[in-house]
């Protein structure tokens, strides 16, 4: 498909209108043919935060591969993301959700490439490391307000979340079925913040992307079942959620470039970048 994007450059050379055009797509991402052979052009994608270390990960990867290649990845929240594909304004909308009905209405196509799980992480003094679903449940609503209430120490309960319309709340609430319902004590703006909130405040809960989590906080097993990339595989751990890489319109219908990208995804090397950011590469 390459030399054919190829050849229909060098068609359109030969008229001013065809010139135009082409210079038109080089500067939206589209291919060009370099003196190499390789691939050139823009790819823009914006989104969900949770998708920030795939994102940026595959970006390099895809670069180091294809050097006159440039990757722009913005993380601006999974609703931001999916709206600005859906508007035309970017190649690519990250989403750690599944999308809407209504997101598809506006001609957003949803392109799973990763299955993440969310962690729920503690602060790293808690001595309570289970939660089930139903405690999960109970805390974030604010029915149980103090962790003494479930094995823990005397110490109130630090509910933090994330804003409204990130994909990482989304998914996390819908699937305890709590959906508008959390008591939240922080609504925290990235996957960042959350961490380092959890981590510094005693008491404190949060949920965060797998792979994002570190040594400064304590990830809890829920229903006995740990936050490992096995068991969400597995089906065994209950709080997973799709990574999307949505487009505006069926992937054969983008630039070659982006198709490209795809294809990328799809090969031994994209599969070890995604497995390498603690991901797991779907069927």
């Amino acid at each position: 498909m390459a030399w054919v994007g190829a050849a229909i450059l060098a068609v359109g050379s030969f008229t001013g209108c065809g010139s135009r055009e082409a210079e038109a797509a080089a500067e939206s991402g589209k291919q060009e043919e370099g003196a190499s052979g390789s691939l050139k052009g823009n790819i823009s994608m914006s989104g969900s935060t949770s998708m920030e270390k795939l994102a940026n990960s595959l970006a390099e990867s895809f670069m180091l591969k294809y050097p006159g290649v440039t990757v722009k990845p913005e993380f601006t929240g999974s609703s931001a993301g999916i709206e600005a594909v859906a508007a035309g304004n970017v190649d690519i909308g990250n989403s750690s959700r599944e999308l809407k009905d209504s997101e598809k209405e506006a001609g957003a196509v949803e392109n799973i490439v990763a299955i993440d799980g969310i962690a729920v992480v503690l602060d790293p003094a808690n001595t309570v490391t289970d939660l089930s679903k139903d405690q999960l449940i109970g805390i974030y609503k604010g029915e149980i307000r103090n962790w003494s209430e479930i094995g823990g120490n005397e110490m109130p309960i630090v509910v933090i979340g994330r804003e409204a319309g990130s994909g990482t709340r989304d998914a996390f609430e819908e699937i305890l079925g709590i959906k508008d319902a959390c008591a939240y004590a922080s609504e925290l703006d990235s996957t960042g913040t959350v961490m380092a909130k959890v981590a510094s405040v005693p008491g404190a809960i949060g949920y965060v992307s797998l792979d994002v989590v570190d040594d400064t906080v304590i990830t809890a097993a829920l229903d006995g079942v740990e936050a490992e990339p096995d068991n969400i595989k597995a089906g065994s751990y209950f709080l997973s959620r799709p990574f999307v890489m949505a487009t505006r319109g069926e992937i054969a219908e983008q630039s070659e470039l982006v198709q490209e990208f795809f294809r990328y995804l799809e090969t031994e090397e994209g599969k070890a970048v995604i497995s390498g950011a603690g991901l797991i590469v779907p069927d």
